[in-house]
């Protein structure tokens, strides 16, 4: 496997056996998690907004070298694109929470966006399936930040209503 393709794989993670995806997804939920337990909101917007720029640069540049090699519009070993989409989830709860969270509220509130954004990923619900569509590793990202938007609105209802933000 050449540089390109192991980047895009987020060094590797695309290349597990079952469920690559939620496995890519998985860094940017626990350094959510971590940092938001420890009580860290400014470091924890600056962690997800940087997760969010490399993933988008690393998938835009390099899932072309694994579209090449596999042969598809969208290859599961690529996913930087859910690392990217992943931290996109829980980019803006630092902003709207005024208190500090609790240890169970942060390993709920990770857990919840992890799941939130894999099924809306998982099931593509219209129109995100239409976003493949574009060329390269567009398609690629595209399909998967708009999953991280619908996944951040219902992290986003879930610490209103339970939270009580």
């Amino acid at each position: 496997m050449n540089w390109k393709r192991w980047i895009a794989t987020c060094f590797g993670l695309g290349r597990m056996p079952i469920a690559p995806g939620s496995w890519g997804s998985l860094p940017p939920a626990i350094v959510f998690g971590l940092l938001m337990y420890g009580g860290m909101p400014v470091a924890t917007v600056v962690a997800m907004a940087a997760m969010l720029f490399v993933g988008c640069v690393t998938c835009i540049l390099y899932a072309p070298a694994s579209i090449a090699v596999k042969g598809r519009d969208d290859p599961g070993e690529v996913v930087m694109d859910e690392f990217a989409a992943q931290a996109l989830t829980f980019l803006a709860v630092p902003l709207v929470v005024p208190r500090a969270l609790s240890g169970w509220e942060c390993l709920m509130l990770a857990s919840f966006g992890f799941l939130a954004f894999r099924v809306i990923d998982i099931f593509k619900p219209w129109p995100i399936r239409k976003l493949e569509r574009l060329p390269a590793g567009w398609g690629v990202l595209a399909d998967d930040l708009v999953a991280g938007l619908g996944s951040a609105v219902l992290v986003h209802i879930a610490l209103v209503l339970l939270v009580r933000v």
